[in-house]
Formats: structure tokens, sequence, C-alpha cells
């Protein structure tokens, strides 16, 4: 009995994860290389109107202590009038602000994109405002479009 209690707990978990809803993080694949596209974002960003406040290269900082690791980008940025007002519904959101886009390169080459859904800050800090929670939509539309237009050629 109790194997097939857990037999059925794994398969339910196993469906679970092939949800697209509820997703935290998004990712998605990019056409160019991955140096094309952190470059792509940074422009997005400036011709946008937002505030490009770092480029953290994880791959030259692991080479400055002597170790290996694969094309590895954050692109740090956003909107400081709208990060704001999320701050003051919940301070906490000041974790998770500013944006953050993460570039990573597999073996093959492949560059991927990925953001963290900002649907689940409206869990994560328990935000319930509906100004908040539009301004959270805002952000959604604007990381997707974002990381959709850095992938693109």
């Amino acid at each position: 009995m109790k194997k097939l209690l857990l037999i059925g707990l794994v398969g339910f978990a196993l469906l679970g994860c092939d949800s697209k809803k509820g997703t935290f993080l998004k990712t998605v694949e990019s056409e160019n290389d991955h140096t094309a596209s952190v470059a792509k974002l940074e422009k997005l960003i400036v011709s946008q109107g937002l505030t490009h406040f770092n480029t953290i290269d994880h791959r030259a900082n692991a080479q400055n202590v002597k170790m290996n690791l694969k094309p590895e980008t954050v692109v740090v940025f956003g909107n400081p009038k709208m990060g704001t007002v999320l701050m003051n519904c919940n301070p906490s959101m000041g974790l998770d602000l500013p944006l953050r886009i993460l570039f990573t390169t597999n073996y093959e080459g492949k560059t991927t994109i990925t953001y963290t859904n900002p649907e689940y800050w409206s869990l994560k800090h328990n935000i319930k405002d509906k100004n908040c929670l539009n301004i959270l939509n805002k952000a959604k539309i604007a990381l997707d479009t974002l990381a959709k237009e850095a992938g693109k050629k």
C-alpha cells in the first residue's frame, strides 16, 4: 500500500512539473550568440527609457578565481518609479528589484534567456493591492517582450 501511495505521489508530482501555469521562471531560446543577446538587451533597455544598473559576467568572475563556468551573464535594470511603488506595497519587493534577466549558454553554444515571472512575486511578497498587481502585470509583459526581442536575430 505504501508503494502504491508513493508511486501515485511521484506521478502527481511529475504531472505538475509539466504544467506551464504557475511557472516561476520563464525561459526563451535565443537565435543569437551569448554576447549578441546580452548586447541586444542592453540596447533595448536604453531605448525603452529604463535604467541599466549593471551587467554581471559570472564567467569572468569565475575565471578571476581560476574556475570554469559556461557563459552566464545577468543584466540588472528597471524603472525606479514602478519599483518604488512596488516596494511601498511591500518592502520585501526590494529582494527582487531591480529586474534581472539571466543569459546562459550550454556547451553546444545554445543561449537561453531566463527571468523570474512577476506573477510569482505577488505570491512571494503577498501583494494584493490592485495597483500593485497591475504593475506586476506590466512588468511581466515588459520582461516577456524584452526577453523575446533580445533573442531575435
